[in-house]
Formats: C-alpha cells, sequence, structure tokens
C-alpha cells in the first residue's frame, strides 16, 4: 500500500486548530496546513472532540469527586528519601531464590514483579488521568467547576509544603540490595507530560489563580533541572532505547511549558541526531526494542514517544514529521514500519517478529502515534485505526504504557 497516497508534493504539514467559539459546549474541529490552510476536501478532518466527548465527561464527573492525592499518604519501608519524596522498584526486579534474604534481587527481562512497591506511582497515574480528564472537560464546556477541582488537586500534590512530591527522582526504581535509586526511574514520571498540558487549558479561566501557574512552573522548572544535572538524569538521558526517548519527550514537554526555548532546541537536536540516526534502523524499526522480551509492545511505546515529541516540537520552520537522516529514515518511515501491525497483529508473528511474553493480547490500544501521523500526513487509514481502537484499555500494563489520556489536548 502506497502510504504517501493523498500528500502533497514538499509540503510541511502543521497542525491548526479551527474553534468553533468559546461558548460551552462548543464543538472542536481540528484541521490540517501544509503552509497554507486547507480546506476540509483537501485535509481529513477529525472532530475529536466530538468523538471523545462522552468519555471525558464521564472521566471528569469522577475527577470532581476524587479525594486529593498525594504521596506522602504512603511511605515505602525500603526507601532512603523522605515522605515528600518519590520512591519505587525497577520492574523486572525478583527477589534472589539463592539466599535466604532474597537479596540481592536478580533481573527477570519484561516480567514484572507484582509485590514491588507502586503505591507512588498509582499516585502518579491517578493524578495524570484525574487532572487531563478535567482539563479535557473545561476545554470542551467551558466549566469553571472543573478548573476549581483541578486547582485544589494541584495544589496538593505540587505546592502545598506537607504533601508535595519533591521535583527529582532520586529513589525511583531502586532494586533492593543493588541501588538505592537509578536513572531509569525517571521514565515513571513519563505519565506527567498531560498534566502541563490540562493545566493549559485550565490556566485560561478567571478560576485558575496565578499563583498557582507561577508555583507550577516552578515546580517543573526544578525538576527539569535536576533531570538534566544529577548522575541519574544524565545516565537516562544518554541511554540508548526507549528510555532516552521516553526522558527527552517529558523535558521537552516541561520546558514547553515554562518557556525554556534553549532546552526545546536541545530536544530537536536529540531527535535528528540520536533517535532517527542511532536508535531507528533503515527500515523504520527499533533494533533495541526489538531485542526485549516484549518487542511488539515496546515498539509501539517507542513509536508513541516519538511522535508526541513531533507534535511538541514540530514547528513551521523545523517540522520533525518530514526530517529524514541521508539514507531515508525518519517518522514516516517508522510509522510505514510498524502500521502494517497496528492494523494486524498477525502479522507480526508472520513476519518472524516474536510474541510479547507479557500483555500481549492487550495491544494494540487507541495509540497517539495513529492520531498524530495521521494528521501529519493526512493519512485517514491511521486516523480510521485510530477511531477504531480501544480507547481505555483494560490490561494495566498496556495503560501504564500510554502516557496520553486525552488526546484533545494534544491538537492544536
Amino acid at each position: 500500500m502506497n502510504r504517501s497516497a493523498g500528500l502533497q508534493s514538499g509540503a510541511l504539514p502543521s497542525l491548526l486548530s479551527n474553534r468553533a467559539g468559546p461558548e460551552a459546549g462548543a464543538p472542536l474541529v481540528f484541521l490540517l496546513s501544509a503552509g497554507l490552510f486547507l480546506s476540509a476536501a483537501a485535509a481529513p478532518t477529525l472532530d475529536v472532540a466530538a468523538i471523545d466527548h462522552d468519555r471525558i465527561l464521564q472521566a471528569a464527573a469522577a475527577a470532581l469527586n476524587q479525594e486529593p492525592i498525594t504521596i506522602t499518604a504512603y511511605r515505602a519501608k525500603l526507601s532512603e528519601g523522605g515522605p515528600n519524596d518519590f520512591y519505587s522498584n525497577g520492574d523486572y526486579w525478583w527477589p534472589n531464590p539463592d539466599t535466604t534474604n532474597g537479596l540481592p534481587y536478580v533481573h527477570r527481562d519484561g516480567e514484572s514483579n507484582p509485590d514491588n512497591f507502586n503505591r507512588h506511582r498509582e499516585c502518579l497515574w491517578q493524578l495524570r488521568s484525574t487532572i487531563a480528564a478535567l482539563g479535557a472537560a473545561y476545554q470542551i464546556t467551558g466549566d469553571d467547576r472543573y478548573v476549581r477541582k483541578g486547582v485544589e488537586l494541584l495544589r496538593v500534590f505540587f505546592l502545598d509544603p506537607k504533601t508535595r512530591m519533591n521535583p527529582n527522582l532520586q529513589y525511583a526504581q531502586a532494586v533492593p540490595g543493588v541501588s538505592t535509586g537509578r536513572g531509569t526511574g525517571i521514565i515513571d514520571t513519563l505519565h506527567l507530560i498531560e498534566v502541563p498540558r490540562a493545566i493549559e487549558a485550565m490556566d485560561k479561566s478567571p478560576a485558575f489563580p496565578a499563583e498557582v501557574q507561577a508555583g507550577l512552573k516552578q515546580w517543573f522548572r526544578g525538576y527539569v533541572e535536576w533531570m538534566t544535572t544529577s548522575k541519574n538524569g544524565r545516565d537516562e538521558a544518554n541511554a540508548t532505547n526507549n528510555h532516552a526517548v521516553a526522558f527527552w519527550l517529558q523535558v521537552a514537554v516541561f520546558s514547553q511549558f515554562t518557556g525554556d526555548e534553549a532546552r526545546l532546541a536541545e530536544c530537536r537536536q536529540h531527535f535528528k541526531e540520536v533517535f532517527v540516526t542511532k536508535q531507528m534502523a533503515p527500515n523504520g524499526s527499533f533494533p533495541r526494542e526489538l531485542a526485549r522480551t516484549k518487542p511488539y509492545g515496546y515498539s509501539i511505546f517507542q513509536l508513541d514517544n516519538l511522535a508526541t515529541l513531533c507534535q511538541v516540537l514540530s514547528a513551521t520552520n523545523d517540522n520533525l514529521w518530514t526530517f529524514t537522516s541521508p539514507d531515508g529514515r525518519g517518522m514516516k518511515k517508522a510509522m510505514e514500519f510498524l502500521y502494517p501491525y497496528l492494523a494486524d497483529k498477525s502479522k507480526w508473528l508472520a513476519d518472524g517478529h516474536r510474541r510479547d511474553v507479557q500483555a500481549w493480547d492487550g495491544w494494540p490500544a487507541r495509540q497517539p502515534s495513529l492520531l498524530f501521523a495521521g494528521l501529519a500526513y493526512h493519512d485517514p487509514a491511521y486516523l480510521d485505526l485510530w477511531k477504531k481502537l480501544p480507547a481505555d484499555p483494560t490490561n494495566e500494563e498496556v495503560r501504564r504504557n500510554i502516557a496520553i489520556t486525552q488526546p484533545i489536548l494534544w491538537i492544536k
């Protein structure tokens, strides 16, 4: 199938939102431009607000009843940090069967240990989902109830000295008997990327205090500073697989929120010089992800995060969607590699790829890469598949590997 069908030669697509008025409940229709405004007949249109309207309001209704969320409510007995410090265990580490105390833990790739300490991660997931739902609901309704609730929850999690999470992950993905915290743990805050997007949706409301926005920007500014200067952060920034992509995606979103243009330029550089030219194979696959025991899930995870980087960082004069290396590697190639396997998972095995050891039946879900690439490349096949796949997967492993829950927050 010719994945270029319908594209205009030399087009540099950028996203445009055509908003039908500020009044509550007004429908949003998102169109695409290729240097010029395109008519609806020239490019696919997708009314994300209409598609997700009911699920957004259902999630927001639950969010209005959400009790404050704080990691300080759950102490990790093995953490060397304080009550405001995030703590988690490495996913694939298990008690040592050859020692009486189970130490040091041993690695079993792709097999998540259900007995690991996960309460702080769960707080992050819950906060992300709640704030994203409130932000999305305000965006489609203009109802300040959602903003007031969001401000309440944000104050508790990020700003109140007694309940805030400190802006570092020094003790994330610790391994008993091996490490008190590792750079790989920074991937645990990937879910927070949706929080600044929701804040930006809500801060237009008079119900969003300016001092709260200032405090939140300071928190994320401080977190990026720790990410980019600490040993754990430097280790993760230089990883050679999906961990580095997830790291720089966080830096990109948080830096865009705080207005740090120098960091954004650094993120674009990493996309071009590392992720495309070094991590991607000429056929658009990612060999380091294919070598894992969950190659299908990791390939999807990697593609989603790279597509989100394109969505965040692309500009008219620097469009990452159309960037290609001298030998032809780029996002278009990556999408062409994985799309057939998203459309028909049986082809993955038929083409000689391995079945994932965990969560195989849960993939794919409504992957962000299909939406963002479908809009960027004017490709209705990507958009049609995105609409058909489940928006809210039930498999926990799949849910925690999809950072975006409310796509409307990401479409401009």
